[in-house]
């Protein structure tokens, strides 16, 4: 790991992870009824009660013969099924979460520096839009100098956005 210089701080912003709700479209599920497998005993080998669940858009599958009654096996079914639909979404999630997290730190080098706050100069430095405020004071109360930071950073942000709309061949050339 490289040194880092005394005055660096690193912010990283993520959002939220969210509580996902599993919703399974009925059309999405394969079920199929069969015999009960394992050891002996009354109904074993004789009804169709064990049930399995395929979820067909992921091929998540879901079984359960634990019960007798077959709408029985099939709530646990469904439990189990869509219990593994969630974490499988979360699993998810959090790679999304862990990627972001990742870009955002980068290599923590001095050349990745975005904004430097220099007290004992009173100035504010922005080194992607090389914004400069000479009011260190006001801009920490969050006045004036932080608006116009702002308002640079966005307009640098749509500027970006659109060079690289430009370039991708987003636009139509007529």
């Amino acid at each position: 790991m490289q040194r880092i210089h005394t005055g660096t701080m690193t912010v990283i912003i993520l959002p939220q992870p969210v509580e996902l709700d599993v919703h399974v479209d009925p059309k999405d599920l394969r079920i199929d009824t069969f015999k009960s497998r394992g050891a002996g005993g009354q109904s074993v080998n004789t009804t169709d009660s064990a049930v399995r669940i395929v979820h067909l858009p992921t091929g998540t599958t879901a079984e359960c013969q634990q019960s007798r009654s077959q709408l029985q096996n099939r709530d646990t079914a469904m439990r189990m099924l869509k219990a593994r639909l969630y974490q499988s979404a979360m699993g998810k999630d959090t790679e999304q979460r862990h990627t972001a997290r990742k870009q955002q730190v980068g290599t923590r080098s001095q050349s990745e520096r975005i904004r430097t706050y220099t007290f004992s100069q009173d100035r504010v430095t922005d080194h992607r839009t090389g914004y400069v405020t000479r009011d260190i004071k006001e801009f920490m109360r969050g006045g004036e100098a932080l608006d116009d930071l702002i308002r640079d950073v966005l307009k640098h942000a749509e500027m970006e956005a659109l060079l690289e709309l430009v370039e991708s061949g987003g636009l139509n050339r007529r």
